[in-house]
């Protein structure tokens, strides 16, 4: 009877956060999901029709769409795997114990704190051609002769956006694995000490195949973002140039607000969405398979 009781109260302790997610996520998901079946007409008032899959089939023949699936995928990539590099080694540095460590912790958390669209703005200016910082530092350098239009060739724009957004995204990795690694049990590590194992071999052996599973779930968390990455592109670079930088978010955006394609950005969005969560799957499943592996 206790046992029921305990669970009927904790079913109305959750009661109001479920309707809380339901109602600022779920509905307007399920809107979204429902308007990509369906043809809004807005001549003489938003008329909506059945549309079945229509919009589904074209995105198959939507060169602009596969354009922007690839550049997303160019950006999550590079993104998720700098931030996985440069966090780890972040972590590792501040887990070592050394004066004004809890200040530089703070510190580095910084980037992470910073709204995204404040932090593309400063970045769009630092890479800015005429009068970036970035330019001004290679000039003085002399890495360069002239300057160079950072957000204004393909390359070079996708670059400048991927580092933006490693700057800002990298302390958060950093966070994760630094709990991580506050969990691996000082006893392992010295007993492979008195075992004859160097610093090296001790985090090649020990440290890092006890950090992945905590390294899956920060790759898995920074994909998602990465992949529905917005607010850097719009203000950075605006998807140009010529499109060589447009994330599938912002062409579901345009579709939706610009072109008025209620059905089509609806379509893009959901599409997105599945991919998104197909990837954050994967990379969780593998998390839990090395999780158990490491209970064995």
């Amino acid at each position: 009877m206790s046992a029921t009781a305990t669970t009927r109260e904790r079913t109305l302790f959750l009661l109001p956060a479920a309707l809380l997610v339901a109602a600022v996520v779920a509905i307007p998901l399920l809107r979204v999901v429902a308007l990509s079946f369906e043809r809004v007409e807005l001549a003489g008032g938003t008329v909506a029709t059945w549309a079945g899959l229509s919009a589904y089939g074209r995105l198959w023949t939507d060169g602009r769409w596969w354009t922007a699936l690839g550049n997303t995928a160019v950006f999550t990539a590079a993104s998720t795997l700098l931030d996985i590099l440069l966090g780890v080694a972040i972590a590792l540095a501040l887990d070592r114990r050394f004066r004004g460590r809890g200040f530089l912790r703070a510190a580095v958390m910084l980037p992470w704190a910073l709204p995204t669209s404040v932090m593309a703005l400063a970045w769009a200016w630092i890479f800015n051609d005429s009068f970036g910082v970035a330019n001004d530092l290679l000039l003085r350098l002399g890495l360069v002769h002239q300057p160079v239009a950072w957000l204004g060739g393909p390359r070079t724009a996708m670059a400048a956006m991927i580092a933006a957004d490693v700057w800002k995204t990298t302390p958060f990795v950093a966070l994760i694995v630094l709990a991580g690694l506050q969990g691996i049990p000082q006893q392992v590590l010295e007993a492979a000490r008195i075992d004859g194992l160097g610093g090296c071999a001790r985090l090649r052996r020990i440290v890092l195949p006890l950090l992945v599973p905590s390294i899956l779930v920060a790759a898995a968390f920074r994909a998602v973002q990465a992949w529905g990455a917005f607010d850097i592109v719009y203000v950075m670079t605006g998807g140009g140039p010529g499109g060589a930088t447009e994330t599938v978010s912002l062409y579901a955006y345009r579709n939706y607000f610009r072109y008025l394609d209620f059905g089509y950005g609806s379509a893009i969005a959901t599409q997105a969405t599945l991919l998104a969560a197909l990837l954050a799957w994967i990379l969780m499943s593998l998390a839990r398979g090395r999780e158990r592996e490491a209970s064995r």
